[in-house]
C-alpha cells in the first residue's frame, strides 16, 4: 500500500510567515483562510511548521511555485464530490484532461487507494496538485494502514518534486466517515516523519466541526513531540 507512483510532469502534462518556539501559536490569516479564525502553527524542527486554518483550499497557495495541495481524490480521478469536485471545478477542465491522462492501473482506476499522483494546478493559485485517495472507514479492511499510506505517498511525491509547502484537506474525514481524531493522530505522525523536508504543511480545514475538532487534537500530539 506504501508504494508511491506519479505521472511525470514532463510527460506530456501542461498547464498554465512563519514562527519558532515549539508551542502553538497564532499567525495571520493565509493565502485560502476565512477571515475569523487565525492559522494556528505549531514547530516540527527549526526549519519546518505545521498550520492549521479553516478555509477554502482551492483558494490556498504561498507562491506558486513551490507549491501543491492534496486532493481527496476517487480512484478513478475523474473528479467527484466535495474537496474534489471544488477542486476540479477551480482548476477548470484541463485538470480533468491530465486526470484522464494518468494510465490505468486497472479498469476504472488511475489511484488506488493510499497511492499518490501528481498533476499540474492550471487555474489554481497553486503550481501541483496531488492527488490520493483515502480509505472508506467501514469498508477498508485497515482503514490506518491505507490512511497512512495516503499521507506519507503525497508528502513523498511532493519531496521528490521539490514542493516546500503543502496543504492537505481531512483526507477520509467526509463521507468517507473516518472519525476526526483518529485521523489527526495518523496526519499529524505522517507530517512529523517529514519534518526536515518542508519548510510548511498545512491543513486547511472546511467545517467547523472538522477544524474544532483537529485543532483540539494536534496540540497536545505536537507539545509532545
Amino acid at each position: 500500500m506504501e508504494k508511491i507512483s506519479g505521472v511525470g510532469l514532463n510527460s506530456g502534462l501542461s498547464g498554465s510567515a512563519n514562527g519558532g518556539g515549539s508551542s502553538a501559536g497564532v499567525s495571520m490569516m493565509s493565502k485560502g483562510g476565512d477571515d475569523k479564525h487565525g492559522v494556528v502553527q505549531f514547530e516540527l524542527s527549526p526549519s519546518s511548521f505545521l498550520k492549521i486554518q479553516k478555509g477554502d483550499i482551492t483558494k490556498w497557495f504561498i507562491d506558486g511555485s513551490s507549491d501543491a495541495i492534496v486532493n481527496a481524490a476517487n480512484e478513478k480521478m475523474l473528479g467527484g464530490g466535495g474537496v474534489d469536485g471544488a477542486i476540479h471545478r477551480a482548476a477548470g477542465p484541463e485538470l480533468r484532461a491530465a486526470c484522464y491522462a494518468v494510465p490505468e492501473v486497472r479498469p476504472g482506476v488511475r489511484c488506488p487507494t493510499g497511492e499518490a499522483r501528481i498533476t499540474l494546478g492550471f487555474r489554481l493559485p497553486v503550481c501541483r496538485v496531488i492527488h490520493t485517495v483515502g480509505p472508506i472507514y467501514d469498508v477498508d479492511d485497515h482503514p490506518e494502514v491505507s490512511l497512512r499510506s495516503a499521507y506519507r505517498s503525497c508528502l513523498r511525491l511532493a519531496k521528490e518534486d521539490s514542493i516546500q509547502y503543502i496543504a492537505f484537506p481531512a483526507l477520509s474525514c467526509g463521507v468517507y466517515g473516518y472519525p476526526y481524531e483518529e485521523a489527526a493522530t495518523i496526519a499529524i505522525a505522517t507530517a512529523k516523519e517529514f519534518k526536515d523536508d518542508f519548510k510548511e504543511v498545512h491543513f486547511v480545514l472546511f467545517s467547523d466541526d472538522i477544524y474544532n475538532a483537529c485543532l483540539d487534537h494536534y496540540q497536545p500530539m505536537i507539545r509532545g513531540n
